[in-house]
């Protein structure tokens, strides 16, 4: 390829290197100039512009992009159509993302005009979330170039989605005199919380006193479970300690303890009768993510998991620390249930005027017969790590209100709401002072799910990264969205029709996106989107 500038006159067949305005319009960078745009550049006074001209054998970049992405290969992948030179791959499936290093490192190592970027290793996707890119830098590379990329990739695919597979899963708790109720049913809500990307559930719960004999026996009861997980009352810090041992008396085998990730570092990994038997944490009584996590997800997309395995999760294995772990340890016995976690209000934002529906209250539209608002709520209520709903409401407060009866929320009044959206936000931190963080959640968003909240709710941090966290559809930052209270004094400032967007963009560092798909770009702000979504139209 040349690359250069040329003399308009000569330009005909070559690649416009930058977008050229002429009376007739704007000639795009990347175009094949023709007979008509040569004679527009003219037209425009230009004698000369910059170019691209091929040389045997060269490719133009969306004609490379195009052809590297459908030789990716691997499974469960969905490749884009080819666009400026860039093709984006996305995940078919939920499960985990799977690259190869040595693969993507030899692509990347051919020519620096093609690169190949991905996801990390074993990030968590949903599907339709976007996990490699390939961009071709240049307008045009060289044909032997790519072909040399296809003979790395004939040999093995780059990367790969293991999909999860829906489990049987036992839980199985210890307790100790002092043990509340209140821990054990957290450490269940927070486990199928956990569960719920990959659609496994409980089928089998128990508690025995923290005992080995107990313990086994309640152990030999799991027969019908894919996967047991335990939670002790005491942290394992010994191959002999209750739990390792109720394993062996139950005739399994203990084949790993301990792991290079802080906070996770008292798992245990056993097997009985070829099912895995994962000994948690005490940080796994919290739905902050943790070594738990780690191994809990490759085993429910069917990886196996070796001591090897886990020697290697040192690198990065520090994760954060939190205002609720000052310091880099566990907590031991009943205490692993009082971790500070750090409490997340819902506020439902329902006092717009749905100005652009043209007449009806879109949040009174109904979905299979019930009101849009009243959905809403209603999915916000299921979420179970969150403490307390609140609705603000302004424009036809008594019909929301009204729509609302009988559902446990607190219902706060914004009597500035004409005044824009910041008012609302303004309103519901007010109201939620006392919690750590408030997940903001627009009421016209009719595809979100419990489970998406929980998510976004289990990476709340309450400060440093996570301190935001953020809904995303396909690696774009949508809603709803958790800001920690510390922004109250922010909010407060807002001013006019405007969100959070702006303290968000001002604090990249605390920000942590959650990809949950399609669910947190889809909105009904209009009557064809209300539509679009399967809802009817509702008062005025």
């Amino acid at each position: 390829m040349r690359f250069g500038p040329v003399a308009v006159s000569d330009a005909e067949g070559a690649l416009l290197a930058h977008s050229q305005a002429t009376p007739h319009g704007k000639i795009a960078k990347g175009t094949r100039l023709a007979a008509d745009d040569i004679a527009a550049l003219s037209g425009a006074g230009l004698e000369s512009v910059v170019v691209a001209r091929l040389d045997p054998g060269d490719m133009t970049e969306d004609e490379a992009a195009a052809r590297i992405g459908a030789a990716l290969g691997g499974s469960h992948i969905n490749v884009a159509d080819a666009a400026t030179g860039r093709v984006n791959v996305f995940a078919d499936a939920d499960g985990l993302f799977l690259p190869d290093r040595d693969v993507v490192d030899a692509v990347n190592a051919i020519d620096p005009s093609i690169t190949l970027a991905t996801l990390g290793e074993y990030e968590p996707v949903a599907a339709g979330r976007m996990i490699a890119t390939v961009k071709i830098i240049p307008l045009a590379v060289a044909g032997a170039s790519v072909e040399a990329v296809f003979a790395v990739l004939a040999k093995r695919p780059a990367f790969r989605v293991s999909p999860y597979r829906a489990m049987r899963v036992a839980l199985i708790q210890t307790r100790l005199t002092g043990t509340r109720a209140k821990m054990l049913d957290k450490t269940r809500r927070v486990t199928e919380a956990r569960l719920a990307a990959s659609s496994s559930s409980i089928v089998i719960e128990d508690c025995c006193d923290h005992d080995a004999a107990e313990l086994a026996e309640a152990l030999q009861r799991t027969g019908d479970a894919d996967l047991v997980l335990v939670f002790g009352a005491s942290a394992v810090i010994d191959a002999e300690d209750v739990i390792p041992a109720a394993i062996r008396q139950a005739g399994g085998d203990v084949d790993y303890l301990g792991m290079p990730v802080d906070p996770g570092n008292l798992l245990l990994l056993g097997q009985i009768e070829g099912r895995s038997v994962l000994g948690a944490p005490g940080c796994a009584r919290s739905p902050k993510e943790n070594g738990f996590d780690w191994v809990l997800n490759r085993l429910l997309a069917d990886l196996p998991v070796t001591g090897k395995d886990i020697r290697k999760m040192g690198v990065g294995g520090l994760l954060m620390e939190i205002a609720s772990r000052p310091q880099p340890r566990e907590a031991d016995g009943d205490d692993a249930a009082d971790t500070g976690d750090p409490i997340v209000d819902i506020v439902v934002l329902a006092a717009g005027r749905s100005s652009r529906m043209g007449g009806p209250n879109k949040l009174l539209a109904t979905f299979e017969g019930v009101p849009l608002i009243r959905r809403s709520v209603e999915t916000a209520l299921a979420a179970r790590n969150a403490e307390t709903v609140r609705v603000v409401v302004g424009h036809m407060k008594d019909e929301i209100v009204a729509a609302l009866e009988g559902l446990a929320v607190e219902i706060v009044e914004n009597p500035l709401f004409a005044d824009g959206l910041s008012t609302s936000l303004k309103a519901g931190f007010a109201a939620s002072e006392q919690a750590d963080g408030v997940l903001v959640m627009l009421a016209d968003q009719p595809l979100l799910t419990p489970q998406d909240l929980d998510r976004l709710i289990a990476a709340f941090t309450g400060e440093g990264r996570g301190a935001i966290v953020a809904a995303a559809d396909r690696g774009k930052r949508r809603n709803p969205v958790i800001l920690s209270t510390g922004f109250a004094p922010a909010i407060h400032a807002l001013v006019g029709d405007v969100g959070a967007a702006r303290i968000i963009a001002a604090h990249p560092d605390a920000l942590t996106e959650i990809d949950i798909g399609v669910a947190a770009s889809t909105d009904v702000d209009t009557p064809e989107a209300l539509e679009a979504a399967g809802g009817k139209a509702g008062q005025d």
